[in-house]
């Protein structure tokens, strides 16, 4: 296992192989090069336009397919040239400029109706209006303008495109990375379950924090490999390699979802004898070797299996047998020692799927692997630009209409507040709004504590940095360090990189011959205005909260264990499997969990006039990771312990039973009365005896299932939409 002098290590390894590092060294390589190209000809101001450019096309060029990148960075180009041309006439009439301000704003906010990667596109439009107001210049100069910020965005889409022809998979290697990483640190939470002492609610609050992540991860590489087309078509064998590891991560992660008993019954039977430390260790010892394994893909070479691990396995092996020989003097039952050895049988699972992705790595420059198979189109999600869609959304129902317009308005606000005080900069105000406020409160309060902390503290670091250093080449080479650090912690960790923005702007304008003091001041001094005015416009101004939107996302959770439920039971009735429904009810559930998850966490964030039932939903949350891992267990039992199912008949009227209750939930949460006196639990009268422990959990399985979802069907009744 990793100590703790190998953890800062390793987060600092994952951290440079990360995309987000490489995105840093992209992005700061595209925007300081033609800064740096044109001061060699003295036109510095031109370079820095073009720098300009640059930047706009960066802000549109996250991870994703290649064909989307390419559309979008020119895309931006094209609009931000456009842009600023319009400004650059606007800056001449005080009233127009105001008014295209406004309505740019409203504009552009509004391509969040198409996706992220079309609102980044808003975003870009958005800089290049608010850092092009106020710069007054002559005619030729206003035509010139654009064309130097279109030559910026070109040359970086350029850049990139070029980037990606000559690693055409790195990108996705480093998706795919990130997503086994974030995989083996929800493993490593699981495994803490097993520690003596262990607090339930606050592991569960871990574990469904990091499976937000986790779906987070897996849904970029989704898309980033399945809407690629080289790696789609299969025509190259690093192609193949790739889908065929993401595939076997998923399949992993449902064996790690999978929970074979009650944690709190297993530390009462089994704290006494030890054993469960056993478990805790082997668990965390295999989410270190899938996080190598992670490592590994990134640094493009074959990671190892510690050998060590067999021989964890057979101890553990061996203690079990140990406690299964003496049960009778510790009071231990055949199903409790059952349970313990079907948690063992799902650890050898889990090593065994590591072992089959360490060989897809071995076997990767061989003709071997084959994804023939796989559907792919139905795991995607495809986003349509029809003009439709936003006509459809200019109405107060909107979440992103309502957005835009408070956007606009405060935009407004700042323009004016702006305009009144000479000491204030229009362009520091209405960029601190632009990039704090967001559609939901939560969003826009943690971006605005984020901005404020970061500049503080990043104007502090600037501060002493020209206090104390006056050498132009050290100057020069910090310069960078902020710049790679602003930009590759920009989607990671927002005010770590505005802590790196604020000392490359401070040490830029140094650079420059435009002061210190007087400039750290005013950043500090508008960023407040910023965000003072934009907090309290989102939560006057035409608010959105979470409750608001609760009742669907809840029902959707429910919807989807549901579909799970009956596509895993339907292995038990004799139904033919398919891999295809199935696999995709997973996928909901997991998308699902992860969106109900992230809903509670803004909600958390909400005034708490504003939190309709939040230890209810809280509760709600859990219970529900909690059924989709028993049904992730019962999946797992069929498909890989028997060749032919043994007859679980007298099972079908539990499983009836637990449909029903969870489809009251559905009409509980639909506002429709249930009288929970009627519901009653069906209980087993002949259980299957077997030697096989398998076979005698499943039952157990079952009647869990059935009681969690009348726990379910509880909670739902006392959540107040």
């Amino acid at each position: 296992m990793l100590n703790s002098a190998q953890r800062p290590t390793n987060e600092i390894k994952h951290f440079v192989l990360s995309s987000y590092f490489g995105d840093g060294l992209r992005i700061t390589f595209g925007v300081l090069f033609p800064s740096l190209f044109m001061l060699e000809f003295d036109k510095i101001n031109i370079g820095m336009t073009i720098s300009l450019g640059a930047l706009c096309a960066s802000v549109v060029d996250s991870p994703g397919p290649i064909v989307h990148r390419r559309n979008a960075m020119l895309t931006t180009t094209g609009i931000v040239s456009l842009v600023a041309l319009l400004v650059g006439f606007a800056n001449l009439s005080i009233p127009i400029l105001g008014l295209m301000i406004t309505g740019f704003s409203f504009l552009f906010s509004m391509f969040y109706v198409y996706g992220l990667r079309a609102a980044a596109i808003g975003t870009a439009a958005l800089l290049v209006m608010t850092l092009s107001i106020g710069d007054i210049r002559p005619l030729h100069e206003i035509m010139l303008h654009p064309v130097y910020i279109l030559i910026g965005g070109l040359w970086y889409t350029a850049l990139s495109l070029s980037l990606y022809r000559i690693m055409p998979y790195r990108i996705a290697q480093q998706s795919l990375g990130d997503s086994i990483v974030e995989v083996a640190k929800f493993m490593k939470i699981k495994a803490a379950f097993y520690r003596e002492g262990v607090d339930y609610d606050e592991n569960y609050e871990k574990l469904i924090e990091t499976q937000i992540s986790v779906n987070e991860k897996q849904d970029a590489t989704r898309e980033m490999l399945f809407k690629t087309r080289e790696i789609v078509r299969e025509s190259t064998q690093e192609g193949r390699f790739l889908v065929v590891v993401f595939v076997d991560i998923i399949d992993l992660f449902e064996q790690i979802m999978s929970t074979f008993y009650n944690y709190q019954h297993l530390h009462k039977q089994f704290d006494s004898v030890g054993i469960l430390k056993k478990y805790e260790d082997i668990l965390t010892l295999l989410a270190d070797e899938l996080e190598k394994i992670g490592y590994d893909l990134k640094m493009g070479t074959t990671p190892h299996l510690s050998p060590i691990i067999p021989r964890k396995l057979q101890e553990l092996h061996l203690a079990v047998l140990d406690l299964e020989e003496h049960a009778e003097e510790h009071g231990f039952t055949a199903l409790s020692i059952g349970a313990l050895k079907n948690i063992e049988v799902n650890i050898k699972n889990i090593f065994a799927r590591l072992k089959k992705i360490v060989g897809n790595f071995k076997n990767r420059k061989k003709k071997t692997l084959n994804t023939s198979d796989l559907a792919t189109d139905q795991f995607i999600s495809h986003q349509e630009f029809e003009p439709k869609i936003f006509r459809e959304n200019l109405t107060f129902d909107s979440e992103i209409f309502r957005h835009s317009l408070r956007v606009a308005l405060v935009m407004l606000v700042g323009f004016i507040i702006a305009q009144s005080f000479e000491f204030l900069h229009s362009n520091w105000i209405l960029l601190t709004i632009m990039v704090i406020m967001k559609p939901a409160f939560s969003l826009t309060k943690e971006r605005n504590y984020h901005r404020l902390i970061g500049t503080i503290v990043g104007a502090i670091f600037g501060l002493l940095i020209l206090s104390y250093q006056h050498n132009k080449n050290v100057l020069f080479a910090i310069l960078l360090l902020c710049m790679l650090g602003a930009y590759s912690f920009q989607r990671k960790n927002y005010v770590v990189s505005v802590l790196f923005m604020t000392p490359f702007i401070l040490i830029l304008y140094n650079f420059l011959g435009m002061g210190n003091i007087s400039i750290l001041e005013e950043r500090v001094m508008d960023t407040f205005i910023g965000g003072g005015i934009s907090f309290i416009a989102s939560y006057f101004l035409f608010p959105t909260w979470e409750k608001e939107k609760l009742q669907k996302v809840l029902i959707d959770m429910l919807e989807a264990n549901l579909e799970y439920f009956r596509q895993v039971r339907g292995l038990y009735l004799g139904n033919e499997f398919h891999y295809l429904p199935y696999k995709l009810a997973r996928k909901d559930v997991y998308v699902k969990t992860a969106n109900l998850a992230s809903a509670f966490q803004r909600m958390f964030s909400e005034p708490k006039s504003k939190q309709t039932s939040i230890k209810e939903v809280h509760k709600f949350s859990v219970l529900n990771h909690l059924f989709a891992s028993y049904t992730a267990t019962l999946g797992l039992y069929v498909t890989e312990h028997f060749d032919q199912i043994p007859d679980f008949h007298n099972l079908q009227m539990v499983g009836d039973n637990t449909e029903k209750i969870l489809a009251l939930g559905i009409k509980t949460l639909q506002g429709e009365e249930v009288d929970l006196t009627e519901i009653q639990l069906v209980q087993l009268k002949n259980t299957v005896r077997d030697d096989e422990e398998t076979v005698l959990l499943i039952p157990e399985q079952y009647i869990n299932l059935q009681k969690a979802a009348l726990d379910i069907l509880k909670i739902t009744t006392k959540i107040k939409l």
